[in-house]
C-alpha cells in the first residue's frame, strides 16, 4: 500500500545530518535548528551548519569570520566564501570533494580549531516592531 504524507507542513529530516555524527559523543556538542539549517554547536559556539535546499543553501557552511578565512581557504580548496553569508565559508553538496571537505571540517571542529566558531549576533528588531509592542503594552494598562 502506498503511504502518502497528508501534512505538508511536516518538516523533512535534513539528509546531511550524517556529517555531524562524529561530533555526537563530544560532551560540548549540541545540534539545533538554525533558520532553515541544522547547526552544530561546540562549547556554546556555532561551528558548522548543513542545509539541503536550493543553491547556495545545499551543503556545509563553516561558521567563521572574514579575518579568519584566509588560512582555511588556502588549506581547503573546496571551500569558498558563501555567496549570501560572506563571512562564512561553504562547500556545496554537489562539489566532487564534498564528503572529504565535510570530514576535514568536522575534524577541525573536534579539535576546536581557532579559525572556526562564532557567537551569532542577536536578531535585531525593526523600530516598527518595537513601537507596535510598546503601543500594545500601553493599551493593556
Amino acid at each position: 500500500m502506498l503511504s502518502v504524507d497528508l501534512n505538508p507542513k511536516r518538516k523533512r529530516e535534513n539528509p546531511l545530518l550524517w556529517v555531524f555524527e562524529p561530533l555526537e559523543r563530544d560532551p560540548g556538542y549540541s545540534r539545533e535548528r538554525f533558520f532553515n539549517m541544522q547547526a552544530a554547536w561546540l562549547d556554546g559556539l556555532l561551528y558548522l551548519a548543513v542545509a539541503s535546499g536550493e543553491e547556495p543553501w545545499n551543503g556545509l557552511l563553516v561558521c567563521t569570520s572574514h579575518d579568519r578565512q584566509a588560512g582555511l581557504l588556502r588549506e581547503y580548496s573546496a571551500l569558498v566564501p558563501h555567496p549570501v553569508l560572506g563571512k562564512w565559508l561553504y562547500v556545496s553538496q554537489s562539489h566532487p570533494e564534498f564528503e572529504t571537505a565535510a570530514q576535514d571540517m568536522i575534524a577541525l571542529a573536534r579539535e576546536r580549531d581557532p579559525r572556526m566558531g562564532v557567537v551569532p549576533g542577536k536578531r535585531k528588531r525593526s523600530p516598527d516592531v518595537i513601537e507596535m509592542k510598546a503601543s500594545s503594552a500601553k493599551k493593556k494598562k
